[in-house]
């Protein structure tokens, strides 16, 4: 199949010029007159990855692995040794980021990961009506998430009437937010004094952990494509200890 036949339904299922204007979305390395087979998604990039990517591939991330402007492929630093070891295997490589969280990822993991089927949508916002207190919802994201720990922010609202969801980081996003709780990544310092300004308590869900469920989601729109789809799991670089 060709890579501009993948890259068209890609886009048709969540268009490209959506993304936000500081993203770098689209197709990041290759030609679209590439004859593609063989499929790979990721979260992200690494050597492992690279390892089993098989020569003339497509590598399709969320995470665009050309972001800021490259001067130079002089080194081994990262991304460029990536870079260099795709072109030596010839593995295209297209990212759905901030596009893709606005038309599937967000609601994927609100409803599949989570398990809250009826919510609303607003841009990169997911919003859920609840009656639960923050401590039960705290115990519900650790026993969905697999998780031991969450970092908080509480502003002591014991009741939680609606929460919003944001995967990845959505820290930015805090002064438009209508609930009483929000969950998303990443979240700094003053954004949690912000928070607490505003009446509105933060759990930190993870960056890696709201968004490592993008290959599964992706997946299921590819299932009818002629082409051997292979889901990878990308590694948190991050660990508790």
């Amino acid at each position: 199949m060709k890579l501009e036949k993948i890259y068209k339904f890609l886009d048709s299922i969540s268009p490209f010029e959506s993304q936000e204007k500081w993203d770098n979305s689209g197709l990041l390395l290759g030609d679209f007159d590439n004859e593609i087979s063989k499929v790979f998604l990721s979260l992200d990039i690494d050597e492992v990855l690279l390892e089993t990517c098989s020569e003339n591939s497509l590598l399709i991330t969320h995470h665009p692995l050309i972001f800021k402007p490259l001067k130079d492929l002089a080194n081994n630093l990262y991304p460029k040794a990536f870079i260099k070891t795709m072109m030596k295997k010839n593995i295209s490589l297209i990212s759905l980021h901030t596009n893709y969280d606005k038309s599937h990822l967000n609601a994927y993991f609100t409803e599949e990961i989570l398990g809250f089927k009826n919510y609303k949508q607003e841009g990169f916002l997911i919003y859920v009506d609840l009656d639960s207190s923050f401590s039960c919802l705290l115990e519900l994201l650790k026993q969905k998430l697999n998780l031991k720990l969450l970092k908080t922010s509480f502003c002591g609202k014991e009741k939680i009437s609606r929460i919003a969801i944001c995967t990845g980081s959505g820290g930015d996003l805090i002064p438009f937010v209508n609930a009483d709780c929000f969950l998303s990544g990443d979240f700094k310092y003053h954004q949690a004094l912000e928070a607490l300004s505003n009446k509105l308590s933060l759990i930190d869900i993870g960056h890696f952990e709201s968004e490592e469920c993008f290959s599964k989601s992706l997946a299921n729109s590819l299932q009818n494509l002629p082409l051997e789809v292979i889901i990878t799991n990308s590694k948190n670089p991050f660990t508790l200890s």
